[in-house]
């Protein structure tokens, strides 16, 4: 070692449990001590024996502040356990799980799902330096991506580790990154179909194994195509060693391909009823892991997920579920059972009760006279293959001599191999299908620039018994490892060449032998394919070939003592014995020719399709269990010689292996590599927990350690020199600091270090060794220690002196006093004691003789209660007693009736008994009697006699009852009322009764009233005598109580007061939280407010960007069709057009988008929003469409431009008579037009006039029905008209082109066609070229043969008549297109004249009815009218769909502009009623006033004579006139070519916001819409025009932001509206606008405002974006307050401020220009706050998410920088009064996370004050920053592990957004309060320099 350890260095020793333990030395080694002493950190103290061979130190600890590192290599002391320390420290205490070991970023897998690879993450990585951010998977992707843009060179990621270390899911990553960043070139959405190959891959090649859930079972390599823009075009994959023999076996705890269990988990779903599936454990492939099911895994919407990945990647739904066939059938193949015959054949059993395996009923249907085999039928029927023929194959073997053909069976056990085999071999052969179609998907016919490869491979594996396949993996890695080590060392080598510095050959790692022992002639592999060759080759043959051939020769290669059948080879990683067992056949992995042929010969067309590439099968072969290469199909098969296929074939395993192993290292070495190693920290799954013992062999298998090891072995620490000199300046004396840094460094290094070859100076660099950077540190903690104890001595003493000369000053006025207060205590103390003594003998003798008082009134009060209490007691015994006997004689008399009844109900009941038992006895001798035949015959004896009597007896009885029931009714009837009458007289007798005993009542009662008052009377009397005894003492009781209660009565007011005191301050309590109520629902209020403006803002921006692409392929498409023109080119009419096509977008929002906005609440703008965005994207595929139709009518025309020349010559002639005869008809419609119109008028007058009021009242609905039918038929009168005159225009201009001509002035005289060519649809650049080359014909009078003497512009000149002629074609067919339409609007017109007379009739028979039936009756028409006219468009567009669609379209839109026209004159009458009635109070009180002043004979007598008002010459009224003509012009001059800086600095702010508004003014005065309308559209259009050709000028955006605020202002302040016209002068209220209302305008100039808003911002962030990091966070504003720390070989951006670096002062500088220039230009006060808050948010976010995202940045002495930095902010607010401004708030983040980094983090009160004070970041922030809280120096602690534990338990109830990172993006909603201007427009001169000379001042 390069240092030797002294007493208390803290070292590393090997440890069996922790691998590596940490121990404090406790005595000084010395050379030759054998022993070291050691402390451990438990407490023990141990002897340490050191090796007597190697007599090696143990490794020494890294000082405390480098621990934690992003870089390992930035670590002093590079070995292995402070690699591994480092890991567990930032994986377990700061939950940290990337880390970077130079090239290599480590990934360890957390188990957790962690919110670190969202959306705003991806966003702050991109565009980042790698060493800039903290370790992050985005971070390597970042650096590939930019490598690949900046280098021209393809790069790769490279993903490794072994099983369930993350490697799937960081590739993943990786890729979402790319798809995020990059965005896809076409529409195609490349990047989406990329991300779902993903669930494809996994569902076919993972599965669940004993160490992950989800562990991929190949090695696959992606490569991500992109273009010449770096977009992504495409994708590929290519696989590597698939893992076959999961297929058919699974170990204990594991699965089978995720496929299949999803598939056996949908199996109840329709589409897959014939699949004939069941439950996973019904299948042997499938049951023999024993865990069918993962903890939280639906495989049955995993299969969903796997179908719409197809889906998405275009196999359509025939080929998936011929996947699905095939995957069942494989299934269905693997409950094929076999019965042994003999020894050496055996068959298929026909019932699948003789099958050995259990298989459930569900699956098969078992029919014992079935004659198949069910699983068996099962698979052929889906695999549409012949039973019989399979059946045979399976259990028969082909064997091939040189002369004949034998066909041989096959035992039991070579039968289910075979089996086994067929199945992996279709799986495999499905995989290879779904790659080559994966791909197919993802190929772009874009042709590839460069491509990010991403390898997602197997790590280094060894197992207990380790067979073919982990040799396969580790000559793999070995591969790999020696790719990496090469590249680690050739980065190494050119670090030291460019530095200049000494290159020494380091030793490191070469693992060629290794490779040399696998693959080299002889080798492994070519032993094992050498053996596969031989006809009885075998296992054990092939292992002695190996040990013959390399034991004892290869250092390598070693032989096990116990075993014959093994091999060991020493790996780059470890040593790893590989079982001989089964290389040879899983090396040949075949199968049997017959069944692929039987295969093949499928009817089920995809099954084919797998084998069409398979070469021959020998038929030698045996079946194999292990993994097999997959490579991509080649689309065009190979042809080659008849007897190369036999040589293909016998390609193994390991040869194919070889040779694509090959390929991916050629692939890998010609691009750049970029590494990803993934641990696995336990095989548990438990979330973050580190085994150490696992992470140490995953960091020796993945090459960490050797990299680390190539990095010690030369100079790993390397320093600037300028950080070194900020970090060690405290070592240097004043002496030593020169000028020059790097000279200052070379001489304190001399000083420090005496050893020279410890240190090395390169060119900008100091490169040191191993451990020096320890010994720096070491040497400066020290220093720093030291001079802390000078100042802590020193301060101490002071304090300390101070303490004591305070405490003897306070000592002795304590005395004094103390002493006085003793004296006058003890005075007091006497004084009291005498009182107290004569007190005492008062108190007592009162006592005594109140308590003597008190005992004798209570014992009379005891013995009057006593004896009276015994009286009552003995009168209640005598009651009771008497009562008691009268209750004894009433219950005996009860008991004695109650003995007798029961003694009288026992008789009875007995003698029933007794004569029950008679009667039964008699009963039973009379049946006895009825059963003999005697008796029957005796009473049968004269039977018809006795009934005869018994009739006769019957008879009589019935007259003796009829009888006897007459005596009844009547004796009946005469006992009710005598019933009655007794009844009536016993109620008589009872009230009677009643009677008596109330007055018997009455006389006792009354008895007993008499004596009770006589005793009343008595004790009345003695009363009143005991009541005058108590008033006397009441009276001297109640005056002693008035007295009690008067000073109860000053207590109570004392009281009183109290409360009324304590009322008024709660009052005020509830005032103010009634205030803070108001306030916070106020704020809450704003929010919202804020929320829906920023939503609508956000709508509005959208709506630009969707308007500004609408524009671009607007552009796009006059390029496109645009014919270059050889003459010069118009400039007015381009700009023109342009204009047009801006109002054209300019109408379509006001039509659409602004009525919807103001009107509609918030919650309805997204859906208009939407639709607008649906609008635009079809008229998008409109444009194109219409594109190509043209590019086709033209190719069409060139076609028939000779067949149409024949005809045009006949056509003039015939065309005259008909333009005469249109003309005349034109006229006539024109009159009837005009008749038409006079007719409505008059109809409105009299409707107004004659009809009822309640009817005709302009709030009537009938009325204003009506009124609207008028309108909108006069304003389509009016549109008809303009389409007549616009059509008569035409149809002269063609009357004149089509006069008889000579050709040859038809050919020159183009300007006669001029305007009817430009009016052709979409054809305005063809006419220009034609003009452009008649004009070039024209002006080339002279002889062409004599311009020059080789004759090229002869050559041009041919070339241009021909153009001419291909021109004058298309003019002609155009010609013929214009003469159809014209033919069309014939007959529209003459459509129109029937409407006009059909209305003129409807108009006749309205006027005729009643006012009630007419608007019926025009209603009726109305809808009649209507019906027919779609019913006719219905019929004439029938087959034209589009064309309908387009009139209906046009329709909405005319319907619209009429109901807008509508409230516009609506608004307008409103105003104008409003402004007469203002008008008449005026008049009438100036007439009020005049009246009273004058009297009546002088109104009579004066005469009324005129007023003539003199004015004043120049008197000049605000307004500036202009010609209609003149437009274009002053909307170029004034904002097209106007420079912002000329106008800022040399006239007032705002003027050509004045200017356009005085023009305004000017229309408004003359009451032209039109031209109102025309300059606002082109003014708006203009400055969007401007800011889309100069939006990245921060002045330009500016300056039209600060003048469309002024325009929207001035529209507001002379709108005439009360609100706006407060604080204008009588003056500025006389230039009011007075015929229009301009509210719709100030609503679309409010939404350009808040979009150039919006572009003011962006260009502010673009400018600040790259200020920001480097002045808030990087830069050392307080120089010396924080040393940089030492860095890895990622470094990050410096911190000393260079040439090109960014400073505090450069942000301010900044915002000074910023705000001089938003001041130039008279932006409004409180428009600047805004745009400041937005500056400073930006800011404050960009900062924090920086800090958030860098681990080096979270330190005390950086949080001081952040506060001061800060406080630099604030004070640029404080000169420039924009404190109130809500700039500081947004700072409050910021501001909290930098006093985060420097209050003190240890106990549970620092706790409380944290989470208080930190209530502006979320909780994910806060513990975000603890965990990344890293000391720079010594003294400073990190932060516990508890004590985040504990903030998390404190905040857990806080309800905050679970984001990481603030919003950098997010703008505030913006507002334009409203501003008047002082400035009186008539004062404003128009300088000349805008050269709107054609404006007049009026």
């Amino acid at each position: 070692m390069g240092v030797t350890p002294g007493k208390f260095a803290r070292v590393w020793i090997p440890d069996p449990e922790e691998v590596w333990k940490s121990a404090e030395l406790l005595k000084d080694y010395k050379p030759g001590d054998k022993v070291l002493l050691l402390h451990l950190e438990e407490g023990k103290d141990l002897e340490y024996r050191l090796d007597p061979k190697t007599k090696e130190l143990p490794h020494l600890r890294n000082p405390d502040i480098l621990v934690g590192e992003n870089d390992l290599t930035a670590l002093s002391y590079l070995h292995e356990p402070a690699v591994l320390h480092n890991l567990r420290v930032r994986f377990i205490d700061s939950k940290l799980i990337y880390t970077y070991c130079g090239i290599v970023l480590v990934a360890i897998n957390p188990y957790e799902q962690l919110p670190i690879y969202g959306e705003d993450i991806i966003n702050a990585y991109s565009g980042q330096n790698m060493g800039d951010m903290d370790p992050h998977i985005f971070a390597v992707a970042e650096e590939a991506y930019k490598q690949m843009a900046r280098d021209e060179r393809n790069q790769s990621i490279i993903v490794s580790g072994e099983s369930g270390a993350g490697k799937t899911v960081s590739a993943k990553y990786a890729m979402r990154y790319f798809a995020t960043v990059s965005g896809s070139a076409s529409e195609a959405n490349v990047e989406e179909k990329v991300l779902a190959s993903n669930p494809i891959m996994e569902s076919i090649g993972n599965a669940k194994t004993t160490r992950n859930d989800n562990s991929s079972r190949f090695g696959k390599y992606i490569e991500i195509g992109f273009d010449k823009r770096y977009r992504i075009i495409g994708a590929n994959m290519r696989t590597y060693l698939l893992e076959k023999s999961r297929v058919v076996f699974q170990a204990e705890e594991e699965r089978n391909y995720h496929i299949f269990y999803q598939l056996c988990a949908s199996a109840k779903l329709p589409e897959f009823k014939m699949l004939r599936l069941g439950n996973a454990n019904n299948f042997h492939y499938t049951k023999q892991g024993g865990s069918p099911v993962i903890e939280g895994v639906d495989d049955a919407k995993e299969m969903v997920h796997t179908r719409q990945a197809c889906t998405l990647l275009g196999i359509s739904e025939s080929h998936q579920m011929g996947i699905f066939r095939i995957l069942a059938g494989i299934l269905h193949l693997g409950n094929v059972g076999f019965m042994s015959r003999d020894s050496d054949s055996c068959t298929i059993p026909l019932e699948i009760t003789m099958f050995t395996l259990p298989i459930p009923q569900e699956c098969y249907q078992i029919q014992l006279k079935h004659p198949k085999h069910e699983p068996l039928s099962i698979f052929c029927d889906l695999m549409g293959v012949d039973y019989e023929e399979m059946c045979h194959w399976l259990c028969h073997r082909k064997l091939a001599t040189a002369t004949e053909t034998y066909i041989k069976p096959i035992s039991k056990l070579q039968a289910t191999n075979a089996r086994d085999a067929l199945a992996k071999h279709i799986y495999a052969k499905l995989f290879n299908w779904i790659v080559d179609h994966v791909n197919k998907a993802l190929h772009s016919t874009v042709k590839q620039h460069s491509f990010i490869g991403v390898l997602d491979i197997y790590g280094f594996e060894t197992f207990e018994i380790n067979s073919f396949e982990q040799f396969c993996i580790n000559y793999a890695n070995e591969k790999l490892q020696q790719q990496f080590n090469m590249h680690v060392f050739k980065l190494e080598q050119e670090e030291y060449m460019k530095e200049q510095i000494p290159w020494t050959l380091i030793d490191f790692y070469d693992n060629q032998p290794c490779i040399n022992l696998i693959e080299s002639k002889l080798g492994i592999l070519d032993l094992l394919d050498e053996e596969c060759k031989m006809p009885k080759g075998t296992d054990d043959t092939w292992a002695q070939k190996l040990y013959n051939t390399h034991l004892n020769k290869c250092a390598l290669f070693e032989k096990p003592r116990l075993s014959n059948k093994a091999f060991i080879i020493q790996h780059f990683a470890d040593k790893v014995e590989y079982q001989c067992e089964g290389f040879l056949e899983k090396n040949k992995d075949t199968v049997f020719e017959e069944q692929i042929k039987v295969l093949k010969s499928s009817k089920f067309k995809m099954l084919p399709e797998l084998f069409q590439d398979d070469k021959a099968i020998s038929p030698t072969s045996a079946t194999s269990s292990g993994r097999t290469l997959l490579t991509r199909t080649p689309s065009k098969p190979v042809k080659g010689r008849p007897g190369q296929t036999a040589k293909e074939h016998k390609k193994t395993v390991g040869h194919q292996f070889r040779n694509s192993l090959h390929l991916l290292m050629e692939t890998l070495n010609a691009t750049t590599p970029h590494y990803v190693r993934c641990i696995k920290p336990n095989d548990f799954k438990f979330p973050f927990t580190f085994d150490e013992k696992r992470a140490v062999q995953q960091l020796r298998a993945c090459g960490v350690l050797e990299t680390i090891r190539i990095s010690a072995a030369g100079f790993p620490s390397r320093w600037t020199y300028q950080e070194f000199f900020s970090r060690y300046r405290v070592l240097m004396k004043q002496k030593d600091v020169l000028s020059d840094r790097k000279q200052t460094c070379k001489n304190v290094l001399e000083k420090l270090i005496l050893d020279k070859d410890k240190y090395q100076f390169g060119k900008t660099k100091i490169f040191f060794r191993a451990g020096q950077v320890a010994y720096l540190e070491k040497l400066r903690a020290d220093k720093l220690r030291a001079a802390c104890i000078r100042i802590q001595k020193t301060i101490r003493g002071w304090l300390l002196r101070k303490k004591y000369l305070r405490m003897r000053k306070a000592a002795i006025t304590v005395q004094r006093y103390v002493r006085g207060y003793q004296a006058r205590c003890y005075a007091k103390f006497l004084r009291r004691t005498k009182a107290a003594t004569i007190i005492q003998k008062y108190w007592r003798m009162y006592v005594a003789r109140r308590r003597y008082k008190i005992i004798r009134a209570a014992t009379i009060v005891l013995q009057s209660y006593l004896r009276g209490y015994l009286a009552r007691n003995r009168y209640r015994k005598l009651l009771r007693e008497h009562k008691a006997v009268i209750i004894q004689k009433w219950v005996r008399g009860w008991l004695a009736r109650t003995y007798y009844k029961r003694s009288m109900h026992a008789v009875i009941y007995l003698q029933c008994c007794f004569r029950r038992m008679m009667a039964k006895r008699e009963l039973k001798k009379l049946k006895i009697e009825a059963r003999s035949v005697e008796r029957y015959k005796k009473l049968h004896i004269g039977m018809e006699n006795k009934i005869m009597q018994l009739q006769r007896k019957v008879d009589e009885q019935n007259k003796d009852y009829k009888c006897l029931m007459e005596k009844l009714t009547n004796l009946e009837g005469i006992y009710n009322s005598e019933t009655e009458k007794l009844r009536s007289d016993l109620e008589r007798l009872q009230l009677s009764e009643e009677e008596a005993k109330i007055a018997t009542g009455r006389v006792l009662s009354l008895q007993e009233e008499i004596a009770k008052l006589r005793k009343d009377l008595e004790q009345t009397q003695s009363e009143k005598n005991s009541i005058e005894e108590r008033a006397d003492r009441y009276k001297q009781e109640t005056e002693q109580l008035v007295s009690n209660l008067k000073e109860e009565n000053t207590l109570l007011k004392q009281e009183k007061e109290a409360l009324n005191h304590l009322i008024v301050e709660q009052a005020k309590e509830m005032t103010e939280t009634m205030e803070k109520k108001l306030v916070e629902e106020t704020k809450q209020l704003e929010l919202d407010l804020n929320d829906e403006r920023l939503r609508y803002q956000n709508l509005l921006n959208e709506f630009s960007r969707l308007e500004e692409r609408y524009d671009d392929l607007k552009e796009e498409m006059t390029l496109m069709l645009n014919v270059p023109k050889p003459g010069h080119k118009r400039t007015d009419s381009t700009h023109s057009s342009n204009e047009s096509e801006y109002t054209f977008s300019s109408e379509i929002a006001e039509t659409e988008d602004i009525p919807l906005r103001t009107e509609e609440p918030s919650e309805k703008k997204v859906p208009l929003d939407m639709s607008l965005f649906l609008k635009l994207q079809k008229r998008v595929t409109e444009l194109e469409q219409e594109k190509q139709l043209m590019q086709d009518e033209l190719d069409h025309k060139e076609e028939q431009v000779l067949r149409s020349k024949a005809k045009e010559e006949e056509r003039p002639q015939i065309r005259g008579a008909e333009l005469e005869y249109e003309s005349l008809k034109r006229q006539e419609l024109e009159s009837e037009n005009k008749k038409l119109k006079n007719e409505l008028n008059e109809l409105r007058k009299a409707l107004s006039e004659k009809s009822a009021p309640e009817v005709t009242a302009p709030g009537a609905p009938a009325y204003r029905v009506l009124m609207e039918q008028l309108t909108s038929v006069s304003e389509e009168l009016d549109v008809r008209k303009e389409e007549v005159l616009i059509l008569r225009s035409q149809l002269v201009s063609q009357k004149e082109a089509i006069q008889p001509k000579d050709d040859k002035n038809t050919m020159t005289d183009s300007t006669i066609l001029l305007e009817d060519v430009q009016k052709m649809k979409d054809k305005g650049e063809i006419a220009q070229a034609y003009i452009g080359l008649k004009e070039t014909n024209r002006s080339s009078a002279m002889d062409c043969h004599e311009l020059n003497e080789d004759g090229e512009l002869w050559l041009v000149y041919e070339g241009l008549k021909q153009a001419n002629r291909l021109l004058e074609s298309q003019l002609q067919s155009q010609k013929r297109s214009h003469e159809n339409e014209a033919e069309a609007l014939r007959g529209e017109i003459q459509s129109l004249k029937e409407e006009n007379n059909r209305q003129q009739q409807l108009l006749a028979q309205n006027l005729q009815l009643p006012p009630e039936a007419r608007i019926e009756a025009s209603l009726q028409h109305e809808i009649t009218r209507l019906t027919n006219e779609n019913l006719y468009f219905e019929e004439l567009y029938a087959d034209d769909p589009k064309k309908y669609q387009s009139y209906r379209i046009s329709l909405y839109k005319r319907m619209i502009d009429l109901m807008e026209q509508l409230e516009k004159q609506d608004k307008t009458v409103r105003k104008l009623k409003k402004q007469l009635k203002v008008f008449a109070k005026k008049i009438g009180e100036l007439e009020v006033g005049q009246m009273e002043n004058i009297s009546p004979g002088q109104i009579i007598d004066e005469p009324i004579r005129p007023v003539n008002i003199p004015r004043k010459e120049k008197d000049f009224q605000g307004m500036l006139e202009y010609k209609k003509e003149d437009e274009q012009k002053l909307v170029k001059n004034l904002i097209l070519e106007l420079k912002p800086r000329g106008v800022a600095v040399n006239l007032i702010p705002g003027l050509p916001a004045y200017i356009l508004f005085m023009c305004v003014r000017h229309a408004d005065y003359l009451n032209d819409d039109q031209k109102v309308r025309s300059l606002l559209t082109s003014t708006i259009n203009s400055i969007k025009k401007v800011l889309k050709k100069r939006g990245d000028d921060f002045e330009t955006v500016s300056f039209w932001l600060s003048n469309t605020c002024r325009f929207l202002h001035c529209l507001k302040q002379y709108s005439g509206e009360e609100g706006f016209m407060k604080h204008n002068t009588s003056r500025q209220n006389e230039h009011c606008l007075t015929n229009f209302d301009l509210a719709e305008y100030r609503q679309v100039l409010s939404d350009l405002a808040i979009q150039i808003y919006q572009q003011l911002v962006r260009v502010l962030e673009n400018i600040l974006q790259p200020m920001i990091v480097s002045g808030m966070l990087e830069h050392e504003t307080i120089q010396g307050v924080s040393g940089v720390k030492p860095t890895g070989l990622r470094k990050r951006t410096s911190s000393i401020a260079d040439e090109g670096t960014y400073t505090l002062d450069s942000i301010l500088r900044q915002l000074n220009s910023f705000h001089s220039v938003m001041c130039q230009h008279g932006m409004d006060p409180e428009l600047i706050k805004q745009v400041v808050k937005q500056v400073f948010y930006i800011v404050g976010a960009v900062t924090l998410n920086n800090l958030l995202l860098r681990k080096d940045m979270c330190s005390w002495s950086k949080g001081m920088q952040i506060r001061y930095n800060v406080s630099q902010l604030e004070e640029w607010l404080r000169d420039k009064n924009l404190m109130n401004s809500g700039a500081k708030e947004t700072l409050e983040p910021l501001i909290q996370a930098a006093q985060l980094l420097q209050v003190k983090k240890k106990t549970d009160d620092d706790a409380e004050a944290i989470c208080s004070m930190c209530n502006a970041l979320t909780t994910a922030q806060i513990v975000k920053v603890l965990n990344l809280y890293t000391p720079v120096n010594e003294f400073e602690e990190r932060v516990s592990v508890s004590f985040i534990r504990t903030i998390q338990m404190r905040l857990r109830d806080r309800k905050d957004s679970p984001q990481l990172l603030m919003d950098a993006k997010h703008i505030f909603p913006v507002t334009f309060p409203f501003n008047p201007s002082s400035l009186a427009l008539e004062t404003i001169q128009i300088p000349a320099s805008l050269c709107l000379g054609f404006i007049s001042r009026v």
